[in-house]
């Protein structure tokens, strides 16, 4: 979750870019840099480290330049140093970027054939290539920019600065936020409304697929399809806040929409996508080819996450995975292995149940390996490695960015340990970590179907009684599924095994009850399709989540039908998270619930 920042001033920006930045240091990041234009031409200053060393390089070589953009970047492909900070320059152009480019290897394989030189490891640079070779052939800045958006893969968002052009910004967003400012000595873009807070007085967040051309004097939005388009504006307070809802209803919704950002900031921790491997970001204090057992322990969604874990790392590392809620683990008195790795997993890393669970595998020698968002935890800190999810603030009581990159977390794990055990090879590993890190596009993709979800919430919104089904990984979705919609909307619902079903719940069969079946492109999708058609033989209201092929194979009448792209299978859940988060955000806005702060529950449950 880099930080972006750009601002066409009346004064030199560079001072102000650099407090924008530090406003985002919040998100993380391992580097940083500027680019102003100085009498028209580009000039940057970067620095590996903290900002105090950019800000120690400004002071010797001041710039005066009163357009610029700022950044800072959490490593993704090469290395956190100072030649592969941002912005990145080609063409008389500078670009700032964050997100992931799925498919930069061809693109920069294409623009080297052409001659083009590149001085960096990243992706990002191909971007600022891709509209250099745009420019050469003669096209103003904003249609370079449109021309290289439309050959982009994945989720980013992105600033642009052109030499030559005192009175322009360029932004564009697909899968990661941006929004632009309007404020009294100038206009701004940036990550979030806290790096413009100092700044502007109003804000419009850009909506996905959209592009933003900036000048003093006017913002010109554009949509994914290139027409112009109007963005609400919105005040923004000058005070000093962490958090806010941007141009959501609320904070869930927020949080659902920023998971392509966030899981994409929490792989860039975890791979190396240069390299297509797996590089944890931490020494295991154990060898894996040694583990007898795996262990996981958390609560509530995140003990979903690790049911989707437990497949990964079976299949993965070949580790037999035994997993338990928190709340009962302990009390078992459950004989744990010798050099066994026990996983604890909380958003807060202060969950009671969860804690004790550690402290009981700690007593029996067990390696402790903790997922958690909050580095200062209690979890984290009486842990012997602390695997951190980089989903940041998460405000909404029910667990959704969160829990997806508790999802991405164990997913590298499970290939690295897969490889460090001699299961994996490295054509292995390079497939999977190709796999993994489309997950964050493929999740925009979803999200961009949100329209498609609420007919089918209007619908459950009616229901008293609701069954989601699932196999394989889609079997843990199925039990969060379920317990999103409680937690929001009130409504009683149960997750299944799909080849449960024949074993008592086929008997709930009726008209009436929505019957929820995720059919992710796995191998068990013809299976899951065959206890579809039981439901279906039996009057069931069927509500199917999967692709056209799934719908295609279902040959069966649905009650709802929300279509996912077709992706690998691997790593399904990731993407198929979002429509079950969403189906059960659209219930509870629909039926008048508080979405954000539902009754009886609380975000952190530090007491057992």
């Amino acid at each position: 979750m880099c930080g972006i920042v750009g601002i066409l001033g009346r004064e030199p920006v560079a001072p102000s870019l650099v407090e924008a930045l530090k406003r985002l240091e919040y998100r993380g990041y391992d580097s940083a840099g500027i680019a102003t234009l100085e009498k028209g031409k580009l000039t940057r200053l970067r620095a590996s480290g903290k900002l105090r060393n950019l800000e120690e390089k400004l002071s010797a070589s001041p710039l005066q330049g009163t357009s610029g953009i700022g950044h800072t970047r959490w490593a993704t492909h090469g290395r956190p140093t100072e030649t592969n900070a941002h912005p990145h320059t080609s063409g008389g152009l500078a670009v700032v970027h964050n997100g992931i480019i799925e498919n930069f290897r061809e693109l920069r394989e294409e623009l080297t054939g052409k001659g083009h030189v590149f001085a960096t490891e990243t992706d990002s640079e191909v971007v600022a290539h891709l509209v250099g070779e745009e420019r050469s052939k003669g096209a103003a800045p904003h249609e370079a920019v449109a021309a290289t958006l439309a050959r982009l893969d994945g989720a980013f968002a992105l600033a642009f600065l052109f030499e030559g052009e005192e009175d322009l910004l360029i932004g564009a967003r697909r899968g990661a936020p941006l929004a632009a400012g309007w404020g009294d000595e100038g206009v701004y873009l940036g990550s979030d409304a806290l790096a413009l807070a100092p700044f502007a007085r109003q804000i419009a967040y850009l909506e996905e697929g959209d592009h933003v051309v900036l000048t003093r004097e006017n913002i010109t939005f554009y949509d994914a399809a290139g027409k112009e388009a109007e963005r609400r504006r919105q005040p923004l307070q000058p005070g000093s806040f962490l958090v806010d809802k941007g141009n959501y209803r609320h904070f869930m919704a927020k949080e659902i929409h920023e998971q392509p950002e966030v899981v994409g900031r929490t792989l860039s921790h975890y791979l190396d996508l240069s390299a297509g491997e797996v590089r944890l970001p931490f020494t295991l204090p154990f060898d894996p080819k040694k583990l007898s057992r795996v262990t996981i322990s958390a609560c509530g969604t995140a003990f979903y996450a690790g049911l989707i874990a437990r497949y990964w790392i079976e299949r993965y590392a070949r580790l037999a995975v035994d997993i338990d809620i928190a709340s009962e683990f302990r009390y078992r008195e459950a004989p744990l292995a010798e050099n066994g790795l026990m996983i604890v997993v909380s958003q807060s890393g202060e969950t009671a149940d969860t804690l004790a669970a550690l402290r009981y595998a700690k007593a029996q020698g067990q390696h402790i390996l903790s997922i958690v968002n909050v580095e200062t935890s209690t979890i984290a800190r009486e842990s012997d490695t602390v695997a951190l999810t980089l989903a940041g603030p998460e405000i909404g009581v029910a667990s959704t960015k969160a829990f997806t990159c508790q999802l991405a977390v164990f997913a590298s794990l499970a290939i690295a340990l897969g490889r460090a055990r001699g299961v994996l090879s490295e054509a292995d590993e390079k497939r999977l970590v190709r796999e993994l890190a489309a997950t964050p596009g493929q999740m925009a993709a979803a999200l961009a179907r949100e329209a498609k979800v609420e007919p089918v919430a209007r619908d459950v919104a009616r229901a008293s009684s609701v069954l989601y089904l699932g196999r394989g990984g889609a079997y843990p979705l199925a039990l969060e599924g379920a317990l999103k919609l409680k937690e929001l909307s009130y409504i009683h619902a149960e997750g299944y095994a799909a080849g449960e079903l024949k074993h008592g719940p086929i008997a709930l069969i009726d008209y009436a009850m929505p019957v929820i079946v995720l059919a992710p492109p796995d191998a068990t999708l013809e299976k899951t399709v065959s206890n579809l058609q039981e439901v279906a033989a039996r009057g069931g209201h069927l509500i199917l989540i999967g692709s056209a092929a799934a719908r295609e194979a279902a040959a069966a009448e649905l009650a709802g039908f929300i279509e996912l792209p077709e992706i690998a299978g691997a790593f399904a859940p990731l993407v198929y998270a979002v429509p079950v988060q969403l189906l059960a955000y659209h219930v509870a806005v629909f039926m008048g619930k508080d979405v954000d702060q539902p009754r009886n529950l609380a975000k952190s449950v530090t007491v057992e």
